[in-house]
């Protein structure tokens, strides 16, 4: 494709994202996909072609093919998951950086990449009320952060075992701790970062769901009396199914006693601290050792952008670092070379989407935007709580609303599957987007409100659909078992 052609390209393309936002705001296709498994694998050729295709024909099967198998997170009455509102902006600068085609081996393979990224992680740690003692990268997910974290926290607390005979060379066995409400990924990992899951702590929870402070002091003591080595804690800011938030003060005294290292996952919650009023949940947080927030979940970057913030970058590039000879230039000692702050060496300029959103939005719109997501969800939370049989069963700390429908007569086993069973019939209606998950041993619905399009009317059209196909739902059930 030449420049020319790319022009042509480019412009048809940009066309198609445009009228597809614009046909995704209007409801115009089931938010769920109805795509059954393996049809669209069924459709392609088995072997790549031969000869060049013309554009046009690769648009053309974009809306034939690929948009059946859509489930379109960006339709306002998606209620899954977490928020995703890549801001057409952040697009346009994630299709700068591809087409700029630079990669960030170091600061001379290309320095705007490099200092543009430390000023706009800058700014979010600004935005979000941390102080100036932690500098900041941008890496794909939290995934990888918790990973970084949890392999920082081995090598401090082994004295750099990686660097002589490994976990293997090093005495005593390390233990890791987190609450059974973390992410999955930071099991995960613990695991890849060689501790090995018997010593992974799952501590309990409190009333709230956050984790039980006592109980890990405890755990941590256990541990030191049976010859183990406490070595790392995972506080969470927003967890994964009630948005929860882990007391980061009391824990981070656990860990400045214990000599723990202590990162806190804000992939979700974190973003919540550009507002003031949410900031007293991050009491604590300048004792963390790491911090991870993620912009493509309710900051409205494209998906992926994490910022993992650290307050001894020069910890952490001990651990990460490699300095091949051809990677080596005169300016190395004055910049800062972001292959040595995480796993890979070459590196996206992932900084450009986060500067597009920004400077296209302003921090004054996406505080008005997290305000607006928290109040539909109070909103949302004030009408389950005044339906007979319908339950709130979390705190409804930020836009998360978990909630449950408890028929008269039902035992707990019926009504897990109630509710799993209505939450299907709302995602395969098409108009809307739930996902479950399990609490304390028994299922619930939540509704993550914070798509960039999603109103007031949206959720109410939720609840009203909710209240609809639950109740169809009992009916069957009822019928089922008399």
């Amino acid at each position: 494709m030449t420049p020319d052609e790319f022009r042509k390209a480019g412009h048809a393309l940009v066309e198609w994202i445009a009228d597809y936002r614009e046909r995704a705001a209007t409801g115009e296709w089931p938010v769920q996909s109805p795509a059954r498994p393996g049809e669209l694998l069924a459709r392609l050729p088995a072997q790549a072609p031969e000869e060049g295709e013309a554009f046009d024909a690769i648009l053309r099967d974009l809306d034939s093919l690929i948009l059946p198998g859509i489930t379109h997170w960006q339709d306002p009455r998606f209620f899954g998951y977490f928020p995703t509102a890549a801001s057409l902006s952040s697009v346009l600068g994630d299709m700068a950086s591809t087409g700029l085609g630079v990669i960030g081996l170091n600061w001379q393979a290309s320095p705007a990449l490099t200092e543009l990224e430390q000023a706009t992680t800058n700014w979010i740690r600004d935005l979000l009320g941390v102080s100036a003692a932690f500098s900041g990268v941008i890496i794909d997910t939290a995934s990888s952060a918790s990973f970084v974290a949890l392999v920082c926290a081995r090598e401090r607390a082994s004295a750099y075992a990686a660097a002589t005979g490994g976990l293997q060379g090093f005495g005593p066995r390390l233990a890791i701790y987190t609450s059974a409400q973390a992410h999955s990924s930071v099991e995960k990992a613990a695991l890849l970062a060689g501790f090995g899951r018997d010593q992974v702590r799952m501590i309990a929870l409190d009333e709230e769901f956050r984790m039980d402070v006592t109980a890990l002091a405890q755990a941590v003591a256990r541990d030191r009396a049976a010859g183990m080595l406490p070595c790392a804690v995972v506080a969470t800011s927003g967890t994964t199914a009630t948005t929860a938030f882990d007391d980061v003060a009391a824990i981070a005294a656990v860990a400045r006693r214990e000599n723990l290292w202590l990162h806190v996952d804000g992939a979700m919650g974190g973003a919540a601290m550009l507002l003031p009023e949410y900031r007293h949940y991050w009491a604590g947080i300048e004792d963390a050792d790491s911090i991870v927030v993620n912009p493509h979940k309710w900051l409205s970057v494209a998906f992926d952008c994490s910022i993992y913030l650290v307050r001894d970058p020069q910890h952490l590039t001990r651990v990460m670092s490699t300095n091949p000879s051809y990677l080596q230039t005169p300016m190395d000692a004055q910049v800062r070379n972001y292959r040595d702050w995480g796993v890979p060496l070459g590196r996206r300029f992932r900084a450009l989407k986060v500067w597009f959103a920004l400077r296209d939005e302003g921090a004054a719109a996406l505080r008005a935007r997290l305000r607006r997501d928290i109040d539909n969800a109070r909103w949302l939370a004030a009408q389950v709580a005044a339906e007979p049989s319908w339950r709130v069963l979390a705190p409804v700390t930020l836009q998360t609303v978990c909630l449950r429908r408890e028929p008269p007569g039902m035992d707990a086993t019926q009504l897990d599957q109630h509710n799993r069973s209505w939450c299907q019939a709302v995602n395969d209606s098409g108009r809307a987007y739930l996902t479950p998950a399990i609490v304390n041993g028994r299922w619930l619905v939540r509704v993550s409100i914070g798509s960039a399009l999603t109103e007031r009317g949206h959720v109410q059209s939720l609840w009203d659909l909710m209240r609809q196909l639950a109740a169809v739902n009992s009916s069957s059930s009822s019928h089922e078992r008399s």
